[in-house]
């Protein structure tokens, strides 16, 4: 389960060719140290679980003639993986080799000669030398998960000792050569497929591999493999889709994603490459389904503000206003028009953002009666965190501008709500985008992952993640 984690970083086959990545991942070094070290203890569980059969035979012993031997109750007491190694074949794959194994033996032993002597007593089997090397084969299954098994697999017994305790265990002793021989090949042929079946099992892990993930109502975003992984001497570097989509409904945006690449790093196990794209097709799916957009009532204007969401209040800079609609509550919409921009630069994110302000008077009835539309300009900056195995951020207002796009009620002067604007901004529209930015978006993430020692870098058109890992059972 535990060595699935890089694993499944080389294991997602090509879903899409000859489109730029959203997303890009790195695993240094560090982490395929990570993910041997994992694996070990997964395949030392699976070689403690050998089952090794009871069996008997007839041997001739001189001087006393035929004997009939069974050894029963064969159990793992020990096994050690003192040496193992994870190597990338550049251009291939991952080749696992292990060296200088061991395994410890316990069992029973009994013996018939001379027609009517029996005796019996017990035995310890110490198994040396023991190498493993496997390759690991990786594909895709039919959704787009990976899947991994084991190839081209070579196990060596190099030595196998018994030694037999009480009655005639000296009998035994006598032909150990016979039973050494069978033994080594009852391991070795069992070995493999413990090792494939150990591999095997990660194929479940793997299947948590979150290719679709939701996002929240409105959203998931595809993290599905788009080229093969490009595997050198000390990383596996690989491409994800990286791309949010309308739940159920996969539509393009009307933009693509520009090429970039990770920087060399060695210092953490992981790194995630964000892109300004993976943001941009964000802010295409909210725009799309209608949900940037918010309607602001009085009671969400902060109680220290002159300026109250009234037309009494209104009528004071736009005379019209309180002649045609006196003493009613107003409320305002705030809509974006065309989709946000996020624009990365190092240690910058900005978004630029074009909305509509439309204000209503409420009448008695609750029908709304517009009075305006202005045209908003605004810029935000964005401070990106990584919480959890999210994605999370919070954004302050650079600069707005406002102008009149219609007017009801006759011409005015825009610059007369400049400071009310401002407060409804900092005070309504700003913190409610921030409630839901502090919910973020899911990383890419498999089984239990846990990110250690994360940091967050933003550069030119992408944003660089690097953490270690753990996982837990």
């Amino acid at each position: 389960m535990f060595v699935g984690c890089w694993l499944a970083l080389v294991a997602l086959i090509p879903m899409t060719l000859g489109i730029n990545p959203g997303v890009k991942v790195k695993l240094s070094s560090k982490g395929i140290e990570y993910g041997r070290q994992l694996g070990m203890a997964l395949i030392q569980k699976k070689l403690k679980a050998i089952k090794i059969p009871d069996f008997s035979g007839k041997q001739k012993v001189k001087p006393i003639g035929s004997v009939r031997y069974s050894l029963t109750n064969l159990k793992i007491v020990d096994v050690g993986l003192p040496q193992s190694a994870v190597v990338l074949v550049p251009g291939t794959g991952v080749r696992l080799s292990i060296g200088n194994a061991f395994l410890r033996l316990h069992g029973n032993w009994r013996v018939k000669y001379l027609r009517i002597i029996k005796d019996s007593g017990s035995f310890d089997l110490n198994v040396k030398d023991l190498t493993i090397t496997t390759s690991i084969d990786i594909k895709s299954d039919e959704t787009g998960r990976p899947t991994v098994n084991s190839v081209n697999c070579v196990a060596i017994v190099g030595s196998v000792s018994i030694k037999f305790h009480g009655g005639a265990s000296w009998l035994y002793n006598l032909f150990t050569k016979f039973i050494d021989k069978a033994l080594r090949k009852t391991l070795q042929n069992q070995i493999c497929p413990l090792v494939a079946n150990a591999v095997s099992d990660l194929n479940s892990q793997l299947k948590t591999l979150n290719v679709v993930a939701e996002v929240d109502q409105y959203a998931e975003i595809e993290y599905s493999m788009m080229s093969s992984p490009t595997v050198s001497n000390s990383s596996i570097d690989f491409s994800l889709k990286g791309e949010f989509y309308n739940k159920g409904k996969h539509q393009e945006p009307p933009f693509s994603a520009a090429a970039f690449s990770l920087p060399p790093q060695i210092n953490n196990m992981l790194y995630i490459g964000l892109s300004a794209f993976t943001a941009n097709s964000a802010a295409f799916v909210y725009n799309t389904a209608g949900a940037l957009s918010l309607y602001i009532t009085d009671d969400m204007i902060p109680q220290g503000s002159p300026i109250r969401l009234n037309t009494r209040t209104f009528g004071t800079f736009i005379p019209q206003i309180a002649k045609r609609f006196p003493g009613l509550m107003m409320k305002l919409l705030v809509k974006t028009v065309k989709n946000p921009v996020v624009t990365f630069e190092p240690d910058n994110v900005t978004v630029q953002a074009t909305a509509t302000v439309t204000a209503y008077a409420i009448q008695p009835n609750t029908t709304l009666s517009p009075l305006f539309v202005l045209n908003l300009d605004s810029s935000v900056s964005a401070k990106v965190l990584v919480s959890g195995l999210r994605v999370t951020g919070a954004i302050s207002l650079n600069k707005m501008a406002l102008t009149l796009g219609t007017s009801y009620v006759g011409d005015f002067q825009v610059g007369s709500l400049d400071s009310f604007f401002q407060i409804v901004f900092k005070g309504v529209v700003i913190p409610q985008l921030n409630v839901q930015l502090a919910k973020g978006y899911p990383l890419p993430t498999l089984g239990k992952m846990t990110l250690v020692n994360t940091q967050l870098h933003v550069l030119k058109d992408y944003m660089l993640i690097g953490t270690d890992l753990q996982f837990t059972a």
